[in-house]
């Protein structure tokens, strides 16, 4: 941890207080010209911290900026890698390049901005700076885990990390959209790393981009669509490294325990699709019918017109439900 990172999260856990830069001294084992150069630094950074002589620091105001240290002091498992970026492509695509040159354990990517967000089927996910929360999560295979049952648990676990931080109750569309309101807040993409000598999926790859706050400039094919957690109209109460500390930790506890599939019932409990008209294609045929149940490994068992049953695992289905914007 570097020393303005140091400063920043003992002043974080003093928020409020006024400290003595010769305490921070004494606690960081850190020389005071040191501490002074970090605190010119988070200053610049926008770190509202009021500097009184013969008193100390006070840090009044925590922008929301993604901190490194304060992620990996909130998170309970602790990764093997976590990194913050300012602007990257896509995170999805960084996380691969960290496991194929150099890595193989877990770990966790986030930026502030992607220039290529992407979600299912190579849509484009719209992720401009300091609105959303763009990350990605990497977990060692080793139990084998289908990138169906990674969805539903990361869709369980951005909406159970909502929950418990806000008053607000989003809802899933199967399989990997939250929605909040009528719009749409969250995307997830599961990728596999495939080991080519043994065949099997080394690694698995978990994209979470989720709107925090309005953004003040969509482009006109995402206006109807998106919406955020905290719109043009609200404070947002919480910051964007609150929400990402939360979801790890919630998605940390479901992957560990995969087998056991304790997330089903909490995905079906908010999945808004089931008992509504859905409509999906599977090669050249379309089909539509009424979606009843979520089987126990996440696919989608739907009731077709002609009485027939068929289970939906990849592609997406559509659907067309008052107040439900797609």
């Amino acid at each position: 941890m570097t020393t303005k990172e140091k400063v920043l999260m003992y002043l974080i856990e003093h928020k409020g207080e006024v400290i003595s830069g010769q305490e921070l001294a004494d606690k960081l084992a850190i020389s005071r010209t040191s501490i002074w150069k970090a605190i010119k630094t988070l200053q610049t950074e926008g770190y509202q911290i009021e500097a009184t002589t013969n008193k100390g620091y006070l840090l009044a105001h925590e922008p929301d900026v993604l901190s490194k240290s304060f992620l990996y002091s909130q998170l309970t498992d602790k990764p093997d890698v976590l990194e913050v970026h300012k602007q990257v492509g896509s995170t999805n695509d960084e996380a691969k390049k960290l496991v194929t040159e150099r890595f193989v354990g877990k770990g966790v990517l986030l930026a502030e901005e992607q220039t290529n967000g992407r979600g299912r089927l190579g849509r484009q996910f719209y992720s401009p700076t300091q609105t959303g929360l763009y990350m990605s999560l990497i977990y060692p295979n080793k139990q084998q885990a289908n990138a169906g049952s990674v969805t539903t648990a990361a869709a369980v676990a951005v909406c159970k990390a909502i929950e418990k931080l806000t008053d607000k109750k989003p809802v899933i569309k199967w399989v990997n959209d939250i929605f909040l309101e009528g719009r749409k807040i969250c995307g997830i993409l599961t990728e596999g790393v495939i080991n080519f000598e043994t065949g099997t999926i080394d690694s698995i790859i978990v994209g979470i981009g989720l709107n925090v706050k309005a953004a003040s400039m969509i482009p006109e094919e995402f206006q109807s669509i998106i919406g955020s957690i905290y719109t043009h109209e609200e404070t947002s109460k919480v910051t964007r490294n609150q929400f990402a500390a939360e979801i790890i930790n919630q998605l940390d506890i479901m992957y560990q325990n995969l087998d056991h599939n304790n997330y089903l019932d909490d995905y079906r409990e908010r999945c808004f699709v089931l008992g509504r008209s859905v409509t999906f294609t599977e090669g050249q045929t379309t089909y539509k019918g009424i979606a009843k149940s979520i089987d126990d490994e996440g696919g989608l068992v739907v009731k077709l017109e002609s009485g027939e049953w068929k289970t939906v695992r990849f592609g997406e289905i559509s659907i067309q439900v008052e107040g439900i914007k797609k």
